[in-house]
């Protein structure tokens, strides 16, 4: 090998090792570690390969999240695995539930430090690019074509609680129960775990007296817009975090447009993307606590 090739694959090393420390932040790997299930054991006679380990597939999956390419080109040399593997990893680490306890695990520690206001919450859904696979139906704002939808419900600050993933013709309402059921039991403070809001907060297409009955039922007082009302009932002025943070989750290219067939593999990078925007959330307090500026006024 020339001293050009070697320079060639030292700088590829050093973009790896640089890529691995930017997608995968020890912060982030102290909280994901724990809850990776064990790796197989290895046949005594013809082992094979050794197993990619964990951190470098998690790089991989990341990877592949923020930028939105396809598997097979992930470049191996500066991810440090190949986009199958990754998407093995991803496959096997969903089935097991990693992503949803990751992501509750980060919800406790911000209701711990006081950065989590669950007595005001918002939902709204989104419509992806089109689609096609599992949970796809024709989507009523891309001329029937087919498509899915995200439906998020977030706190006071627009931390998101919960996702979830239909196809493009359910109707907004339809989910509002099933995404309050989804949202885990968040601890951090003494007493009993809340999983519940006071206040929820939601547009025009939530304005079902049924839903509000049965929110009424569950002890949470519905805010909801009225349909054939003028606007300026200054809901939004609280409901605007929700739209926030499904921009913050379409920042992640894979989930802006839906390349996962299967339903239960993009359900799990919803979930990790909603456990990174959790992350940042709280390494930016940490940041300004260290810094002395301490919470930031809202």
């Amino acid at each position: 090998m020339s001293w050009a090739s070697d320079l060639v694959a030292g700088d590829l090393d050093r973009q790896g090792v640089r890529a691995r420390a930017d997608l995968v932040p020890d912060d982030l790997w102290e909280r994901a570690a724990p809850l990776l299930p064990p790796a197989p054991e290895r046949r005594r006679r013809y082992p094979g390969r050794l197993r990619v380990p964990d951190r470098v597939a998690l790089v991989g999956i990341l990877f592949v999240l923020r930028t939105g390419v396809a598997w097979r080109d992930v470049p191996a040399e500066t991810v440090g695995c190949s986009g199958v593997t990754a998407w093995r990893r991803l496959r096997d680490w969903t089935e097991v539930g990693v992503w949803p306890r990751l992501h509750a695990a980060l919800l406790t520690e911000l209701r711990r430090a006081g950065l989590l206001d669950l007595d005001d919450c918002s939902v709204d859904g989104s419509h992806p690019g089109p689609q096609r696979g599992d949970h796809v139906g024709p989507s009523p704002v891309d001329r029937a074509r087919p498509g899915s939808k995200h439906h998020l419900i977030v706190d006071h600050h627009g931390t998101p609680l919960a996702v979830a993933l239909t196809g493009g013709n359910r109707h907004d309402v339809t989910q509002l129960l099933p995404l309050l059921d989804a949202v885990p039991p968040i601890r951090g403070l003494r007493g009993r775990p809340r999983r519940k809001p006071r206040h929820l907060y939601a547009d025009r297409g939530y304005d079902f007296d049924t839903y509000r009955r049965l929110l009424w039922k569950r002890g949470i007082k519905p805010l909801i817009a009225r349909r054939g009302v003028a606007h300026g009932s200054g809901l939004g002025k609280v409901r605007w975090v929700v739209e926030r943070a499904s921009a913050w989750l379409h920042q992640f290219k894979r989930l802006r447009t839906r390349y996962e067939r299967r339903a239960d593999l993009h359900q799990g990078l919803l979930d990790l993307g909603c456990s990174l925007i959790c992350l940042r959330r709280l390494q930016r307090a940490v940041n300004r606590a260290s810094s002395g500026d301490g919470p930031r006024p809202r």
